[in-house]
């Protein structure tokens, strides 16, 4: 699931949509959210596996708010994520748009309204310019430039000989994580969804380049519905709502105040992992 997550900037516009799966295919055309994101009776199992992933999500996300998604490895946040844009169907329940299963509408205008910005950043052997322009069609210069800089991008890439036509490699190779992270960021603000999926990466980036992409994603979040698979305490408090998951399920769910003082799953998480920053 990680991958198809991660891959999903590549390739999620451009799918043969026909193929995908056996996915039931919508009709109508998806307008821009304009109340909620609703997860109802929601459970997903995979072929694989003879345990659910999810079972008997409830939730409701009202536009423009941050829902971050925080458990241990396996508790089910990227299925969860995946749900959304139609990676896999839900076995049983449904995900609503404005109060209609998203499986009414057809594919292609269900993932227009959604931005994805994955641990795994997916860059072309192309410029820095068609990088970011890949997130949206037709886009002038002035606007991929005002969509680097929101992203904390343009400064470096001022520095670079050749500026924005500056080729990368495949996967950027030619550029540090941090800076793959934020033409990432770029691409996605430049795209302007309106539901936004973001899973942190943290792990690889010192501490100083990991300022500048939360600054940088602070930017990408603003106005957005955004689930966070969230890896961060500064994002965790920040968020309107967290959601703690344990085998496929919700076992808490509040803001960072209420569910430190409620002492349970996430004061243990919020634990282990201050102890591992103040270590």
């Amino acid at each position: 699931v990680q991958q198809a997550l991660a891959a999903a900037e590549r390739v999620y516009e451009v799918l043969d949509l026909e193929t995908e799966q056996n996915l039931d295919k919508g009709r109508k055309e998806l307008a821009p959210i304009s109340q909620t994101l609703e997860f109802k009776n929601v459970s997903f199992q995979y072929e694989s596996s003879d345990q659910p992933a999810l079972a008997g999500i409830n939730l409701t996300v009202p536009i423009g708010k941050v829902l971050a998604l925080v458990g241990s490895s396996g508790s089910g946040k990227t299925t969860f994520v995946s749900l959304v844009p139609r990676f896999y169907d839900p076995t049983e329940g449904a995900i609503l748009i404005d109060g209609q299963d998203i499986r009414d509408y057809t594919l292609s205008s269900l993932r227009r309204q959604i931005g994805i910005v994955s641990q795994n950043t997916v860059l072309f052997d192309e410029t820095i310019r068609n990088n970011i322009a890949y997130g949206r069609e037709g886009a002038t210069d002035e606007e991929i430039v005002e969509a680097a800089k929101q992203a904390y991008a343009h400064d470096f890439i001022q520095r670079l000989p050749d500026g924005y036509h500056t080729l990368i490699g495949e996967n950027g190779v030619k550029l540090s994580g941090g800076e793959r992270q934020r033409l990432a960021i770029a691409r996605a603000i430049l795209r302007d969804p309106p539901i936004l999926i973001l899973d942190e990466a943290t792990s690889s980036l010192d501490s100083e380049s990991e300022r500048i992409v939360q600054l940088a994603m602070a930017n990408l979040m603003q106005h957005r519905t955004t689930l966070v698979i969230a890896h961060r305490l500064s994002t965790v408090q920040k968020a309107d709502r967290i959601v703690v998951l344990a085998h496929g399920r919700i076992v808490e769910t509040g803001s960072h105040a209420e569910l430190l003082q409620r002492g349970g799953q996430y004061q243990r998480l919020h634990a282990i992992q201050f102890q591992d920053v103040a270590g």
